[in-house]
């Protein structure tokens, strides 16, 4: 019996050192590399009904300056982006009225340069600044009310609700909005419109600021004045031609 065990024990002792050399020997399990570039449109894609706003991105290219902005800002990004049923709930032809100007800045008012979680709307001072500007660089800002359970924003001239989050990671937060953001700055009272012709009476005159009418003389009027005058003269001077010759 001692005589086996000491035949087992070198065996045992070199199996021993076999294992534990082919456990030294296999590699470390590789580290994770570092997360890929922050792509919009594939967090969009991913959300599976922003198929409009996606084309509006891409054709104002939007879309690519936020994926470079928000990859290399400090300041991070927030982007609200509309369903496709917002956009369907549109009056028909109003994305079609817009200049390419105007499309580009339609779709900057759902950008905003700057982090925002669902805690820091309700708390944020209106309004926040978007990435759209007017007139003499005026910034397009949203105003953000609500509770705990629900958050608005409203533009001045649409409001609705913020739905849920597509993403709320540093440096990017995605939120679902129920309608598209219509700045007041280009849709609401402060639009221009073109201004109307002056309103013609029946009577073909036009009206003025009274709202009396008043008629045009016509040319039959002025020139029957006119031969009233020179049919007197003409019958004045004759009468003197007679009298000069009998006297």
């Amino acid at each position: 019996m001692a005589t086996t065990r000491l035949t087992l024990a070198p065996l045992l002792l070199i199996a021993a050192v076999l294992l534990a050399t082919k456990a030294t020997a296999q590699p470390a399990a590789p580290a994770p590399g570092p997360a890929g570039p922050i792509n919009l449109t594939a967090i969009l894609e991913k959300g599976g009904q922003f198929t409009t706003f996606i084309h509006l991105l891409n054709i104002t290219q939007v879309g690519s300056q936020v994926n470079i902005q928000v990859n290399s800002s400090s300041e991070g990004m927030t982007v609200f982006a509309p369903t496709d049923n917002a956009f369907q709930n549109l009056k028909p032809g109003t994305l079609n009225q817009l200049t390419p100007d105007e499309q580009v800045k339609l779709i900057l008012y759902h950008v905003s340069p700057k982090f925002y979680s669902m805690d820091d709307l309700l708390s944020v001072s209106n309004p926040v600044r978007t990435q759209a500007s007017g007139r003499d660089n005026g910034v397009y800002g949203l105003n953000f009310t609500g509770q705990t359970n629900q958050i608005n924003v409203s533009t001045g001239y649409v409001e609705t609700r913020v739905s849920n989050a597509l993403r709320q990671q540093r440096p990017l937060a995605v939120y679902v909005v129920d309608m598209v953001l219509l700045p007041g700055e280009m849709f609401g009272e402060h639009k221009l419109s073109p201004i109307a012709p002056a309103p013609k009476s029946k009577s073909g005159g036009v009206s003025d600021d009274s709202g009396s009418t008043k008629k045009a003389a016509s040319p039959s009027d002025k020139s029957g004045s006119g031969e009233k005058k020179v049919g007197l003269g003409f019958g004045l001077g004759l009468v003197a031609l007679c009298l000069k010759f009998l006297f």
